[in-house]
């Protein structure tokens, strides 16, 4: 059912600062910024070879990130993404092995414009993990 590593996504306050870093002193190539404002957050993708760091800077008071960077307010590894071929089926075994999918449970259109779920950290070795139709 798992499929390739998609993303890492780190959590940071300065997401033009974290750009540089990543930009300027690791040589990167990122994507511009993308606000999405369905799931509170402006990401930049850096791109790598074998995968992508997601850059993830709070879009408003409500972001679950803005959460996230109020218990570690040095940022960090907020989740990770694999791939999964279909979606459903994935969602449909992992509830009949008693994972719990965040949310309404219903794939919503994520950064890369298809559809994702989360999947509780407390089911995954403390790890939020996204799930993301390949």
């Amino acid at each position: 059912m798992i499929g390739r590593l998609n993303h890492v996504a780190i959590a940071v306050k300065d997401l033009e600062a974290a750009a540089r870093i990543y930009r300027d002193t690791l040589g990167a190539t990122l994507s511009p910024p993308l606000p999405q404002p369905e799931h509170g957050v402006t990401v930049i993708f850096v791109e790598l070879p074998n995968s992508k760091i997601e850059l993830l800077e709070p879009l408003g008071a409500d972001s679950p990130i803005a959460a996230f960077l109020e218990r570690n307010p040095g940022g960090g590894i907020h989740h990770v993404c694999y791939e999964v071929d279909d979606i459903l089926a994935a969602r449909d075994h992992l509830k009949g092995e008693g994972a719990r999918i965040l949310g309404s449970g219903e794939p919503r259109i994520g950064a890369h414009g298809k559809p994702v779920l989360f999947l509780h950290p407390k089911d995954f070795l403390g790890t939020l993990v996204e799930l993301e139709q390949a």
